[in-house]
């Protein structure tokens, strides 16, 4: 019975805790989104935090913590800032670049393969089109180089920028307090918790905390090796931009199985606007499948080497668990729920341990956190 009693209780706070968690979210979606974000940044931070701390000494110091919290968030700021200095001149170069393009000339060079492509399609009935090849590219590239309504788009751009201070306003302040009391969110979530369940939320907080931690160290590397790994091999083929299209195709495949797509699109369409004087045929086919073979190899390298490495080991589960799950996120929740679906999945498997312990198929999910996972106090 009191098994019974305490199993009831259980699922009561679970639904509670579910419940409110929604309603934060539905009422308070942007302040909850900025204290989960600058959490993960703590977590990203804490090494640089130990590094200050305990390398040079800076705990010995009566205001050691801040000082050495402001230095974390100096080297966060320091790193954003030399990836604008290393991408926005190269988009403003290529904004220029493509504002001095001739557009007749690009459709006149893409008429004829065009047109080649449309007869065979005609010929399989699959299309019929009024209007040239080159009348087609012309319109489609004059829209995207002079936009009709160019008042929405520097309003758009206005209200924008504005959203986006105020994000990093209180995201670089929530951040600064989390570092410096690394204990601070932990402290806030365990106030909200009945006395008799505070053993069992510390074990899930704990769990959480190095498992997700273990997760963002994880995508940090992945994105590192895969920035250098395209940087190097586009450089060596003569692809211009090497670094941004690189960098770009690292963080935007954190997208599962559609990332990869938009970054070969993304570094094919860099490579043709840079290169639209060249001849089509034997310059420009050649550069574009010169740049798909080195996605593809990369491709191969990450799926094979890095997600595996990074996706199974650092969360404790199976890459079929993995594959399943970032499935059923996108189905649910398209490609946020595929970005989200990893480290959401971590949370629910570390919950259902501690509470939901009794159930084998809970038992199974979990197997791996309970094998290798460190049991260390808050």
């Amino acid at each position: 019975m009191a098994l019974e009693n305490w199993l009831k209780g259980s699922y009561a706070f679970l639904i509670s805790a579910v419940l409110v968690t929604f309603l934060a979210f539905y009422f308070f979606a942007d302040l909850v989104t900025y204290v989960l974000v600058s959490f993960v940044l703590s977590l990203i931070g804490q090494p640089i935090m130990r590094f200050f701390l305990v390398k040079l000494r800076l705990q010995r110091i009566k205001y050691g913590a801040p000082i050495s919290a402001v230095l974390t968030l100096l080297s966060f700021i320091m790193v954003f800032l030399l990836l604008l200095y290393t991408v926005i001149p190269v988009m403003i170069q290529q904004a220029i670049s493509i504002g001095e393009v001739n557009f007749q000339a690009v459709a006149l060079a893409l008429e004829a393969p065009l047109e080649e492509f449309i007869a065979r399609m005609e010929r399989f009935g699959l299309t019929v089109i009024e209007k040239s090849p080159s009348e087609i590219i012309e319109e489609n590239l004059m829209q995207i180089a002079e936009p009709a309504d160019i008042s929405y788009y520097l309003t758009s751009l206005v209200s924008v920028a504005s959203e986006i201070f105020i994000a990093t306003f209180a995201i670089v302040f929530i951040t600064f307090f989390f570092l410096q009391d690394q204990g601070m969110f932990i402290s806030f979530i365990l106030a909200l918790v009945p006395d008799q369940y505070v053993d069992q939320v510390k074990n899930v907080l704990s769990d959480t905390t190095y498992l997700l931690r273990r997760y963002f160290a994880g995508i940090l590397v992945q994105i590192s090796i895969i920035t250098i790994y395209l940087t190097v091999l586009l450089s060596i083929f003569g692809v211009q931009n090497a670094l941004l299209i690189a960098f770009f195709a690292a963080v935007i495949n954190l997208i599962p199985y559609i990332g990869p797509i938009i970054g070969a699109a993304f570094g094919v369409f860099l490579t043709i606007s840079a290169n639209v004087d060249i001849e089509f045929y034997t310059e420009m086919v050649p550069l574009i499948i010169t740049i798909i073979l080195v996605f593809a190899s990369m491709q191969l390298l990450d799926n094979m080497v890095l997600q595996p490495y990074i996706f199974s080991t650092s969360v404790l589960a199976h890459p079929l668990e993995i594959f399943l799950i970032i499935m059923v996120a996108a189905k649910l929740g398209g490609i946020i729920g595929m970005i989200l679906a990893i480290p959401s999945y971590t949370v629910i498997r570390v919950i259902s341990k501690n509470f939901l312990s009794e159930f084998k198929i809970v038992q199974k999910m979990t197997s791996g956190i309970e094998k290798k996972r460190p049991r260390r106090p808050i």
